[in-house]
């Protein structure tokens, strides 16, 4: 990546996310969490998906809800003993899989670590830096508590204070937020917009009969390719993203 040109991505934070999450981390200089964002039940937050013997199965972190406008990062645990629970589903999901101990060396004890904690982007945190870091993905991981901006202002320019906070010149954004954000407003501040592109992940062999299930938690990857996962964030002759300045 260059030196000169900053490359920034924005996202609130997701419990154990799917590889395209973390392969849009390794793709910019600096990964903001933003989880001064409203709270949304049923959505990725608290809750991802792996593949079972029976098919796709959720993983619900439990939590409270105290009001419609609570923040992400004001939103605790209900039950500490979710930890002990997931780990034990996840031992039971992939224990044939072939590299289970690689996962199991990684996983069991980040789990011991997240009964203690209290709060859901705590949890979060946790999961991403350290599998992170098992992925080789140096990219500078930061809250956006860290920095100055409007959490009032609409949706694209809190994303341009962001950016320009922390010296920023190309935004690299998910798919989904071409709904809403504005291209020119980044533009007239000197920031130049990318869009990931999640196509092109090549397969690898699951530890469960059927049809290859792509949407699942990056644990799968872990469990099932372990030391070579970093591998499978890699497109098959397709970049990761598209620009537009």
């Amino acid at each position: 990546m260059s030196e000169s040109i900053k490359k920034v991505a924005v996202l609130q934070s997701n419990y154990l996310p799917w590889r395209g999450y973390f392969d849009l981390i390794a793709s910019v200089d600096e990964f903001i969490v933003y989880d001064d964002m409203q709270y949304t039940k049923n959505d990725w937050r608290n809750r991802n998906r792996i593949r079972t013997a029976h098919g796709t199965q959720w993983l619900t972190v439990p939590v409270r809800r105290n009001t419609l406008q609570q923040r992400i990062r004001d939103t605790q645990v209900l039950d500490r003993r979710w930890a002990a629970q997931h780990w034990r589903t996840l031992s039971q999901a992939y224990a044939r899989a072939r590299h289970f101990q690689f996962g199991r060396e990684l996983l069991a004890g980040l789990y011991a670590r997240a009964a203690a904690l209290d709060y859901l982007t705590d949890i979060n945190l946790l999961f991403l830096t350290t599998i992170c870091e098992q992925l080789g993905i140096r990219t500078r991981i930061s809250h956006c508590s860290e920095y100055v901006y409007d959490p009032t202002a609409d949706r694209t320019t809190r994303l341009v204070q962001l950016v320009q906070a922390v010296g920023g010149r190309r935004y690299l954004s998910g798919p989904a937020a071409r709904q809403y954000l504005s291209e020119e407003q980044l533009a007239e501040a000197s920031i130049g917009v990318e869009w990931m592109d999640y196509a092109g992940y090549p397969t690898y062999p699951q530890v469960h009969s059927g049809p290859f299930e792509p949407a699942v938690s990056i644990v799968d990857v872990l469990f099932n390719t372990g030391p070579a996962a970093a591998q499978y964030l890699r497109k098959v002759n397709q970049n990761s993203a598209t620009g537009a300045l």
